[in-house]
């Protein structure tokens, strides 16, 4: 028989266990956000920014860019919408200007280590000023008061 009369049932499909998934962007920064030992809603709410991040730079095609294919200038855009077109407050900026250099350092960086002569992953800009405190000691930007 070439072709089967009934359509296939879930039994009769092959098994694909065998096949390793890859984990989701976002699993993955849930995965990062969990060993960092960051609280459940800290974890929910940089998933969420991140989200948004991604689907701002949806292209008119219906395509998503990856983060990783995105840098500074891509982070600088999305920052400026929040606060000149949606006109967030401080506060929810600040939330968003914390997910996204999370996901740079803890998860992108991860995912594939710099090779000799490529660029490192760009840190979000915001306000025109480049967010060095990414890679600095300090656990919150310049300005922002604790």
């Amino acid at each position: 028989m070439l072709y089967p009369t009934a359509a296939p049932t879930p039994s009769d499909l092959p098994e694909r266990a065998d096949v390793p998934r890859s984990p989701q962007l976002l699993d993955q920064v849930r995965e990062a956000i969990r060993r960092t030992h960051y609280s459940i809603r800290t974890e929910e709410v940089y998933v969420d920014w991140i989200k948004r991040f991604v689907l701002f730079h949806k292209t008119a095609q219906g395509e998503f860019h990856h983060p990783q294919e995105m840098g500074a200038a891509e982070s600088e855009a999305f920052l400026t919408h929040l606060a000149v077109d949606r006109q967030v407050a401080a506060s929810t900026q600040n939330q968003a200007l914390s997910a996204l250099p999370f996901l740079y350092r803890h998860v992108l960086s991860s995912m594939s280590s710099p090779q000799a002569g490529s660029p490192p992953i760009p840190a979000p800009v915001a306000s025109g000023v480049t967010m060095e405190w990414c890679d600095g000691g300090s656990p919150h930007p310049p300005g922002v008061l604790t």
